[in-house]
């Protein structure tokens, strides 16, 4: 009785169900754990490098007035993966609902959808698991904000009646029945939105890498692996550029309590990333959990007389960048000068215009704007207890010439940010890495 209360939801990715053979591999990794529940799979993604994957093909259908050649190759990848698995199960009446919306002229979120919907019907066909459609249990609102509250309270009593499921990811529906979407790499969070409705003991995300390494290895040749992360630390490595698990995942099931274990389907007996809540007994791999960062920013510098002792002078400075629309990513500051970190993207165009009102806002002694900017996070909670953790970064970073523009440090002692030249933005990161990865 106590094994059949234990619960794992299990998330596969695009690259995982490619084709049949993917399936099968899929299959035996969810046939080998009866714990593995609740299954969340992604629309089929690249068979190989020059491959188009299903979701852009079904975008491009929507996209374009003549999409029935494009329509019947994707017909036909769907029926090429039920005929290689052998199974009794037809998509017509699925596929004649689409033509039909297409021809009425469907919704982009729609369209996008049905790669996941039809891979979830195939799925638990070959599983013998029961379908549920997305559309039921996840729920948004009329104008397409996610309704996490909602969601929880209609999935968990849905679900709470069927013992083995296939919920496809990536989109739900409004209150109109009408179909939305997450951005892209919104199947993570719908497997942490079932993993929460569950309460599993643990989320499996099943993609195509062995978990979380320690840098890009495009940048870095054969980085090392990361074996436990935080929650905090995966937050903090996910917003700057770290890849693999789409950044609200987390949410769900860090509200819940649950860990998360990336793994590889191509790869099963590795042990892969845990990723678990944050907590004084959880193990360190080493100082450094991990490094990874962002080209591309622009950097506005102000520099004024005592301005720690005017009162709002930093409220009137970000009164000024909300007031265009734009959010800021870093804040560094020090007793007469301060930062203002945002994207380049955002600015390009209008940095006249922002000195000139923030000047005329907060009358500074100089202000000048620095494009060209690159920030790197250096992550890990084993900064904590370790002294001399930034000057070691810093002098690695001197000993390989490469100039440092901002530094930026948390409260939580949990991560060092360093703006450096787009140009020594890869150097950096090897310098770093040679420091505490190698």
């Amino acid at each position: 009785m106590l094994f059949r209360n234990r619960k794992k939801v299990a998330k596969f990715g695009g690259s995982s169900l490619a084709d049949a053979n993917q399936f099968k591999k899929v299959a035996a990794i969810v046939n080998a754990d009866k714990a593995r529940r609740y299954v969340v799979p992604s629309a089929p993604g690249k068979r190989h490098k020059e491959d188009i994957k299903i979701t852009d093909m079904l975008i491009a259908c929507q996209k374009t007035a003549d999409y029935m050649p494009l329509w019947e190759q994707i017909k036909a990848r769907y029926n090429g993966i039920i005929a290689d698995l052998g199974l009794d199960v037809s998509l017509d009446n699925e596929f004649a609902v689409i033509e039909n919306a297409l021809a009425e002229g469907t919704t982009v979120d729609y369209m996008a959808s049905r790669g996941e919907y039809l891979n979830g019907i195939i799925l638990a066909s070959f599983l013998g698991f029961e379908f549920v459609d997305a559309a039921e249990v996840v729920r948004f609102t009329a104008d397409g904000k996610f309704d996490p509250h909602t969601t929880n309270a209609i999935m968990g009593e849905r679900l709470s009646g069927v013992y083995n499921a296939v919920i496809p990811g990536f989109y739900g529906a409004d209150e109109q029945g009408r179909v939305r979407i997450f951005a892209r790499g919104g199947s993570d969070i719908t497997g942490a939105l079932v993993a929460r409705a569950v309460m599993a003991d643990i989320y499996e995300n099943w993609t195509d890498v062995s978990g979380f390494l320690m840098c890009d290895p495009r940048i870095v040749e054969n980085p090392t692996p990361i074996k436990t992360i935080t929650y905090r630390e995966l937050r903090e490595l996910s917003y700057m550029g770290a890849g693999v698990l789409h950044e609200e995942a987390v949410i769900p099931v860090k509200l819940a309590g649950i860990p998360i274990n990336i793994k590889n389907t191509n790869r099963p007996e590795d042990t892969g990333t845990m990723i678990v809540p944050e907590s004084e007994d959880v193990p360190t791999d080493g100082l450094i959990t991990g490094i990874a960062g962002k080209k591309d920013f622009a950097v506005i510098r102000i520099e004024k007389d005592l301005m720690n002792s005017e009162v709002g002078f930093v409220r009137k400075v970000l009164d000024v960048i909300a007031s265009h629309g734009m959010s800021f990513e870093h804040l560094p500051s020090g007793i007469d000068t301060m930062c203002v970190v945002l994207s380049r993207k955002e600015i390009e165009g209008k940095e006249a215009e922002l000195l000139t009102e923030i000047t005329r806002a907060v009358s500074p002694d100089n202000i000048d704007v620095v494009t060209g900017v690159s920030l790197i996070a250096v992550v890990g909670r084993g900064m904590k207890s370790a002294k001399g953790t930034a000057s070691r970064v810093f002098t690695v970073l001197a000993k390989n010439d490469i100039n440092i523009r901002m530094i930026d440090q948390g409260s939580s002692e949990l991560n060092i940010i360093i703006g450096v030249d787009d140009a020594d933005f890869e150097k950096a990161i090897r310098s770093v890495y040679s420091e505490f990865g190698a």
